[in-house]
């Protein structure tokens, strides 16, 4: 009885996994696999979810399944930044520079987008892959410079928001509120501070350690 009940809860759930798949199809991995391996994401999901913490299962198995396929991704190998991305991303950079210099702020990937003619996504894609080590913010307490350009709030993928929606949801209250000023409402780092009653500086500080975690928690 145990056992039916199990496979009824992936076969019920198999939808999850398609969904997730087709997302990451066409980077090099068969659609075949990677159903495969989301499938082991949902296995885990259904041996280990607990009711009594009150969240949904898709919610719990979700953040699951994709990192067991971005996991495969990494040992891989297969994930390259083409020709095509390394150029758009010089090319962002610098638009992004001569914008600057013209307004006296940081672009956002929407008006990157529509400087150049292309969707916001694509454009956050080729930031992300072919400019991570570029400095476009420094903080005041240290020589180290962080990549930090502010981005619309929007969710093309639902997997995704549900991930990033069930990590947000475990940070304390101040900590959800700057990445919600910096990210989401598209204020500066004074600004921020203004809001949260703290310092410019610890703003800064703060949103780096907050941006690392959540990274480390989504992948």
């Amino acid at each position: 009885m145990v056992k039916n009940s199990r496979e009824e809860k992936i076969e019920s759930n198999i939808g999850l996994v398609y969904s997730i798949a087709n997302r990451f199809s066409g980077k090099g991995i068969d659609y075949e696999d990677l159903v495969q391996i989301g499938c082991i994401g949902l296995i885990k999901a259904v041996d280990n979810f607990d009711e009594s913490r009150g969240f949904s299962f898709s919610t719990y198995a979700v953040p699951l399944i994709i990192g067991e396929i971005r996991q495969h991704f990494r040992d891989d190998g297969t994930v390259k930044v083409s020709r095509s991305i390394k150029e758009l991303g010089r090319k962002i950079g610098k638009l992004r520079e001569e914008f600057f210099l013209k307004n006296g702020k940081e672009p956002t990937v929407k008006e990157i987008a529509e400087e150049i003619g292309i969707s916001s996504e694509e454009t956050a894609r080729a930031i992300n892959a072919s400019m991570p080590v570029f400095s476009l913010t420094v903080n005041e307490d240290e020589s180290q410079s962080e990549f930090n350009v502010p981005v619309e709030s929007y969710d093309k993928d639902v997997s995704d928001k549900i991930a990033l929606l069930q990590v947000l949801d475990t940070l304390e209250e101040n900590d959800r509120l700057l990445i919600k000023c910096r990210y989401f409402d598209e204020l500066n780092q004074t600004k921020t501070a203004e809001i949260i009653g703290i310092t410019q500086v610890q703003v800064s500080r703060r949103e780096k350690k907050l941006l690392n975690l959540l990274r480390s928690k989504l992948a």
